[in-house]
């Protein structure tokens, strides 16, 4: 039976039982779970309300949610055909440490005498860190420079929001942030096998880091979704709440180039684009007109369009203002 699935659909749905995976079903579940608790507590809603109200089939059966299931479907094709042309971590990590040991001006094993379970924590930290901020830069790029703009506007045309938004992307924007994943890895990688050798290692929970198992357990794919969960102010300068998210996808114009985050809100304190999360519902999506925003031939085609005309042009404008 199984052969009788194509491999881009059979990658997709191993990704349900894989904990390194965003919709892996255990997060899933726990998203289900804290936007229950939250409903029920803190908005003093019925479980059967809340159900509802987390299940509501104007947000899951919207033109726009039925569009991000319909990319992520052409976005698993064109990824199975390319992904052996992209630079792998592996062969990045062994370039820039073969690099570093020949222009080391110490020998790699200095570092040795710090214990391998110290290496293992130090590790795990600096990896979660350096890949969140790698993240942020990389997304406040992408509004920035009006070019990448043009492409990661897919992402923000979705009106409602569910766990599937994240696939959201044009592919271009998909290489981007693959590569961005290749690079940065290898470098962290290459780094600390120079510095501490073998004793670099992992701390994974079932295969996946435990930074990541922790981030994902907490309900991060309610970030892309209804549910308005607000941390209190004082969390929310370290860690990127739901409602903080959602703020970043608002229509509204303040909010715009806001929470660029995707755990860590400390990036967006620093450069000055954090804003904290709203008790009120907020309208997503693209202010100006973009066209058909959920017809999928348009969803990848214009942004090429769109990226020609802002070369061409000397004076754009950035930002979810639209085009340009």
């Amino acid at each position: 039976m199984l052969e009788l699935i194509p491999d881009f659909l059979q990658d997709f749905f191993e990704e349900f039982a894989n904990p390194q995976k965003r919709i892996f079903v255990g997060y899933l579940l726990s998203a289900f779970v804290v936007a229950l608790v939250w409903l029920c507590i803190a908005e003093r809603d019925s479980a059967k309300a809340a159900i509802k109200k987390i299940f509501d089939k104007n947000v899951w059966l919207s033109t726009s949610s039925l569009a991000d299931f319909k990319i992520i479907l052409v976005n698993r094709v064109i990824m199975s055909g390319t992904a052996a042309a992209l630079v792998t971590q592996i062969t990045i990590s062994t370039f820039l440490y073969k690099l570093l040991h020949g222009q080391a001006l110490i020998e790699p094993l200095a570092l040795h005498f710090i214990s391998a379970g110290s290496v293992a924590v130090i590790f795990t930290v600096f990896f979660f860190v350096f890949d969140d901020f790698s993240r942020f830069y990389v997304h406040r790029l992408m509004h920035r420079v009006p070019v990448l703009w043009a492409f990661h506007q897919v992402h923000h045309s979705a009106e409602t929001m569910t766990p599937f938004t994240i696939f959201r992307t044009h592919p271009i924007e998909g290489f981007i942030f693959t590569l961005r994943t290749s690079v940065v890895q290898g470098i962290v990688i290459s780094v600390f096998l120079f510095l501490f050798g073998s004793k670099v290692d992992l701390i994974t929970v079932y295969g996946a880091s435990v930074g990541v198992v922790i981030f994902h357990s907490l309900g991060s794919n309610l970030r892309h979704s209804h549910i308005k969960i607000r941390y209190p102010r004082t969390i929310e300068l370290f860690f990127i709440s739901p409602g903080q998210h959602q703020i970043h996808h608002s229509t509204e114009k303040r909010h715009f180039d806001k929470n660029f985050g995707v755990a860590l809100a400390v990036w967006d304190l620093i450069f000055g684009s954090l804003s904290y999360s709203e008790d009120r519902t907020h309208k997503f999506g693209l202010t100006t007109k973009f066209g058909e925003k959920h017809n999928l031939l348009h969803l990848y085609i214009e942004p090429f369009k769109a990226a020609v005309r802002i070369i061409k042009q000397t004076k754009v404008t950035r930002g979810p203002q639209g085009w340009f």
